[in-house]
C-alpha cells in the first residue's frame, strides 16, 4: 500500500488542480463550442479526486507528554540497603505494593497497566540479570486501618524485601480527621521495619477530587513527617503530579481518569518509570553519598 501523502503534498495537489481547472475553463470559453450548463453542485473530476485524497488524510494524533519529574521529586532521600545487598549478589527481589485503589489500578485499562505491573517491567529492564517479583496488594476503597488488618497475611507473610505503601487518599476523601491516620501509619511503619524490609511511603494523588478536600495538604505533610520519623523513604507522588499540572501545564484530562480521582494508563506508567529510576538509584548509591544524604535528612 502506498504511503499517505503528507499534508504539504496534498495542499500542493489541491493548488495544482485548481490551476488546471481554471486553465481548462479559460481554453473552453474561447475555443470550445457551447456546452449545456453544468449541473448545480457539480465538481470537476480532478478536484473531486484531490478532495477525496484530502478527506482520507489521517489526523495527526497529539504526542503524549514527556514523563518527567524534578530531581528532588524523583529521588528517594535514603538508600535501600536490603535491595542493594540483593542486587549486588544477583539474588531475587520481592516487592509488595500495599495500598488502595490507586495501587489496585482503578482507572487503568487493564491490570497490566497498574503501577505495580509497570514497575516490574521497569526494574526488569534496568536489572535484566535479577529476578523481580512485584505483588499487587491494593484493595479499592481501603483506609489505613483496613490495610493494617491484613498487613500480616497480605504483606509480612510474603517476606518482602521492599514494601511500597500508598496510603492516605481515602481518609481525605471521606473527611476523616488526621490524628487517627497518623497513629495508624506509625503503627504500620513500626511493624514493617521490624521485618527488615526496606519501606517507601507513597502519598495521595494530585487529582481534582482530592485537592478539593480541606485536609489534602495536611495528609501529605503527615505522611512526610511519619517517613522522616521512622527513617523510611517517601515517594512524593502528590508533588510530582502537581508539577505536571502547574509547572508543565499538562491537563488533568491527560493524567487523571474521567472520574476526576483515579490515575490513568499514562500516569500509572509515568509513576512506575520515575519510581523505578528512584529505586534503582537508591539501591546502587555509593555508601559515602548515602551517608552524606542521611546526615542532611537528620
Amino acid at each position: 500500500m502506498a504511503d499517505t501523502p503528507p499534508f504539504h503534498s496534498t495542499a500542493t495537489l489541491v493548488l495544482a488542480a485548481l490551476i488546471a481547472v481554471a486553465a481548462f475553463a479559460a481554453r473552453a470559453e474561447t475555443s470550445a463550442p457551447a456546452q449545456p450548463a453544468a449541473t448545480p453542485g457539480a465538481m470537476p473530476e480532478v478536484v473531486k479526486a484531490v478532495v477525496a485524497a484530502t478527506a482520507t488524510e489521517p489526523a495527526v494524533a497529539a504526542a503524549p507528554p514527556r514523563c518527567a519529574a524534578p530531581t528532588e521529586l524523583g529521588r528517594l532521600g535514603q538508600p535501600l540497603p536490603r535491595v542493594a545487598r540483593l542486587l549486588a549478589a544477583g539474588r531475587p527481589i520481592k516487592i509488595v505494593a500495599l495500598g488502595s485503589s490507586s495501587t489496585a489500578g482503578a482507572g487503568a485499562s487493564s491490570p497490566a497497566a497498574s503501577y505495580p505491573s509497570r514497575l516490574a517491567i521497569e526494574l526488569a529492564q534496568r536489572f535484566p540479570r535479577v529476578e523481580f517479583t512485584v505483588l499487587n496488594r491494593g484493595v479499592n476503597g481501603e483506609e489505613t486501618a483496613d490495610m493494617l488488618a491484613r498487613l500480616e497475611t497480605g504483606v509480612i507473610a510474603e517476606k518482602p524485601d521492599l514494601v511500597l505503601w500508598q496510603v492516605g487518599t481515602n481518609a481525605v476523601l471521606r473527611d476523616q480527621p488526621l490524628s487517627p491516620a497518623s497513629s495508624l501509619i506509625q503503627e504500620g511503619l513500626a511493624r514493617l521495619k521490624a521485618t527488615g524490609a526496606d519501606v517507601v511511603l507513597i502519598d495521595p494523588q494530585f487529582a481534582p477530587r482530592v485537592i478539593a478536600k480541606a485536609e489534602a495538604e495536611g495528609m501529605v505533610k503527615l505522611i512526610a513527617t511519619a517517613a522522616k520519623q521512622y527513617g523510611v523513604n517517601l515517594f512524593q507522588r502528590f508533588a510530582m503530579m502537581r508539577h505536571w499540572r502547574e509547572r508543565d501545564g499538562i491537563t488533568f484530562e491527560t493524567f487523571v481518569s474521567p472520574d476526576q480521582l483515579h490515575m490513568n494508563d499514562w500516569s500509572y506508567a509515568c509513576v512506575a518509570k520515575v519510581l523505578g529510576a528512584a529505586i534503582a538509584e537508591a539501591a546502587t548509591r555509593p555508601t559515602a553519598s548515602a551517608s552524606v544524604q542521611a546526615t542532611r535528612n537528620q
